[in-house]
């Protein structure tokens, strides 16, 4: 029973409404700061991030290194 009690405990699940910025999109957590979407994420679940680059913010940050794929 005891070991049932410490999974439980341990495992994370992230449910109900999550309080976004519409503009940096920082999430707002249950005492009312506010932190980076991946780190909440990382510390209320089990999933993990690893940062890219899409295509579009590629365009728009690094433009010398873009070009138009060929239609």
């Amino acid at each position: 029973m005891h070991e049932l009690q410490d999974a439980l405990v341990q495992m994370k699940k992230l449910q109900g409404l999550l309080p976004i910025c519409a503009n940096c999109k920082k999430i707002r957590d249950d005492r009312g700061y506010w932190h980076q979407v991946e780190t909440y994420i990382e510390k209320n679940s089990e999933a993990e991030f690893s940062h890219s680059i899409c295509p579009d913010c590629r365009a728009d940050l690094y433009p010398e290194f873009y070009s138009e794929p060929s239609a």
